[in-house]
């Protein structure tokens, strides 16, 4: 398999490089000095003044349905709750409030109520509709950059590099000098875009300035403080950084107890450890607070290494019954379940079915790679190489990524390929997967 890319995804990644080293270069970083994690700072809970400000607007809006001011800060509150709790059911809630909103005023007189719709799209991963809402918000409101923000967002879940730089310039430039929350949001985008294509050095930096920013503040938000000490930790997991990882995603626990992605990352850090024990007790917890299918297919692989095979089965059955629950359900976990049916060689053409659909849709990086993997189990080499090309095309620096790619290598009898392949993918991190970095290292062993 080649590692040539078109010349489109060459221009693409040049210009994302650009965007990333003008911004770093232009404003306030830790640039010249090596990261450090920042300590952990607990953070009060907003808890009880959001639910009393959620009941109070949904009186209004029940005892006026013509008020959307009302509604537009009704619907914000749901998405803070849904960030901070994991529950769907305030997805669905807040897109009433936008139906509402936009009922009660239209768009050309309401750019909150279409940011609110955007927003609510881009968590359904309706991410079509996002883009084109905030398409229309950016030319409602062309001196803004919030309206780039969820564009910018958008187009990268689409796979539109192209569109989504553009989309950042524009955030960055009409952001420059505003501070707050503004900064944060910039920041946390531009961190994305960096590991993205592979730049893990530039992304730290930029999460270590929302960090920065946010614990400056009078009252420090706590999800999104606990969200960026959580990325951090991701980061540092992705390339074998484990000391680094444990710190953020322990300091994201201080700042926000049981904050769920904190917990299923932490227990994911402990199994690669070798604390399967410690593991399972962490992902218990992250699932039951959330019932994420990712994080309930990770449990049962822990129970299935520790010999509790009826338990695994138990986990690998609900991961299904969730990702079918609802219609929602399925825009959200097709690539979950595709990856879940393929890591566990079950249902190939289901695997490949569901990742297909995703990728007609949804061309990012990860969408490839599932794709490829999809492919892969279900026989088809050739739609399997083509896409695993695409997952490496930014760089992306995921050990899952490279060791896709090696095994579609190996399938095709690509030798040198694969051994390229797998080499990256556990030099990034030996213990990436419990189930899948064995497989790892046992094929490359058959290659050495």
């Amino acid at each position: 398999m080649s590692n040539s890319i078109t010349s489109r995804t060459a221009c693409s990644v040049a210009a994302l490089a650009a965007l990333v080293l003008t911004a770093c270069n232009g404003r306030p970083s830790t640039k010249d000095s090596p990261i450090q994690v920042r300590p952990g700072v607990a953070l009060p809970s907003d808890l009880a003044a959001t639910e009393g400000a959620v009941r109070f607007l949904e009186n209004r809006v029940r005892l006026d349905p013509e008020d959307h001011i009302a509604y537009n800060k009704l619907g914000a509150y749901y998405l803070q709750l849904q960030r901070e709790t994991g529950s769907l059911s305030y997805i669905e809630l807040a897109s009433k409030a936008a139906k509402g909103s936009l009922a009660s005023l239209p768009p050309e007189h309401n750019t909150d109520g279409l940011l609110l719709t955007a927003q609510v799209e881009y968590a359904e991963h309706d991410f079509t509709s996002a883009r084109d809402h905030s398409r229309q918000l950016a030319e409602l409101e062309p001196g803004k950059s919030y309206p780039f923000n969820t564009l910018g967002d958008a187009l990268l879940e689409l796979g539109d590099y192209d569109g989504a730089t553009a989309a950042f310039q524009q955030m960055e430039r009409l952001a420059a000098g505003i501070g707050g929350m503004t900064s944060v949001a910039v920041d946390q985008r531009l961190a994305r875009y960096a590991a993205l294509r592979g730049d893990v050095d530039h992304a730290r930096r930029y999460l270590d300035n929302a960090l920065r920013t946010c614990l400056a503040l009078p009252a420090p938000p706590r999800e999104t403080t606990a969200w960026c000490y959580w990325q951090l930790g991701d980061l540092a997991f992705s390339v074998g950084d484990n000391t680094s990882a444990d710190a953020c995603y322990q300091n994201a626990l201080t700042a926000f107890p049981d904050y769920f992605r904190a917990l299923a990352s932490l227990g994911r850090l402990r199994a690669a450890q070798g604390d399967l024990d410690g593991g399972i007790a962490l992902y218990e917890q992250a699932t039951r607070l959330v019932p994420d299918p990712a994080f309930i297919a990770a449990l049962g692989d822990l129970y299935k290494l520790k010999g509790r095979d009826r338990e695994a089965a138990a986990q690998y059955g609900l991961v299904e019954q969730i990702g079918h629950l609802s219609a929602l359900n399925g825009f959200l976990y097709n690539r979950q379940l595709a990856l879940f049916y393929a890591d566990h060689d079950l249902k190939a053409e289901d695997a490949y079915q569901n990742a297909r659909r995703e990728y007609e849709v949804r061309k990012d990086v990860y969408g490839s790679d599932t794709l490829a993997w999809a492919a892969l189990k279900s026989g088809k080499l050739k739609e399997a190489e083509s896409a695993a090309k695409e997952a490496l095309k930014l760089g992306t620096k995921d050990p899952r990524i490279w060791y896709h790619a090696g095994m579609i290598a190996l399938a095709e009898g690509d030798v040198t390929s694969a051994r390229d392949y797998l080499n990256r993918s556990l030099e990034l991190n030996q213990q990436f997967d419990p189930l899948q970095a064995a497989l790892a290292k046992h094929a490359l062993e058959g290659l050495l």
